[in-house]
């Protein structure tokens, strides 16, 4: 039997995950990521904020609960910073490279959960996020779409991190803030995040692969 041949990428191909909490994010795009290696695509996968050692210090600074809480101002700067050092230092390297770059978490989270969140204003947010990302976008960008009770109950099991503690009154704004970026982005494809994992990692594929054959053509 002939091996099927894996097409090469004339250019680098980035794919952020997006959603509330519980959506589904991390399990998806780590069985996206372990699809593609069994392809022997060349393929990274990281997340936000993180995926570099500085960019990892400066996720326990906005995760982990503190004795001096962390004001609004503060937090987004830091999303910001934990940003610009992963584009710099591991995204456009990646891109560069040809290689398929999986992403949890990008420039959406921020306007999600900093502007419609906090309070920010949405344009002032976008900006930032342009720049901390050295001008870059998603070629495709998947929201997991679950209700936000879904999300909460399924992280109830879990140890919440500082931003996961804002409660449902939160939750319910960022996932409304959710609803109005997909409106105003061509690149967001939306996919029903509450079935089981396997069969919304069908949907994803699809989606991935759809945009990747029009990459190969």
């Amino acid at each position: 039997m002939v091996k099927k041949k894996t097409p090469r990428l004339p250019r680098g191909v980035f794919v952020t995950f997006e959603g509330i909490d519980g959506s589904g994010k991390t399990t998806q795009a780590k069985l996206l990521y372990e699809a593609l290696k069994e392809e022997s695509r060349s393929v990274v996968l990281l997340r936000e904020p993180g995926g570099t050692p500085v960019a990892e210090q400066i996720r326990s600074i906005l995760l982990e609960e503190r004795s001096e809480p962390l004001s609004p101002r503060a937090e987004i700067l830091l999303f910001l910073a934990s940003r610009a050092q992963l584009v710099e230092q591991a995204v456009i390297p990646a891109l560069q490279a040809k290689k398929i770059v999986i992403l949890e978490r990008f420039i959406d989270s921020t306007t999600a959960y900093q502007a419609y969140g906090r309070g920010f204003s949405p344009q002032w947010v976008e900006k930032l996020n342009r720049w901390s990302a050295c001008e870059i976008q998603p070629d495709l960008t998947i929201e997991l779409r679950v209700p936000v009770k879904v999300g909460l109950d399924r992280k109830k099991e879990d140890l919440p991190d500082r931003i996961e503690k804002e409660g449902k009154a939160f939750e319910e704004k960022v996932f409304k803030g959710y609803l109005k970026i997909a409106k105003r982005h061509r690149r967001i494809r939306i996919m029903d995040g509450t079935p089981p994992p396997a069969e919304v990692a069908k949907g994803v594929r699809k989606l991935v692969d759809d945009y990747l054959k029009k990459v190969e053509k």
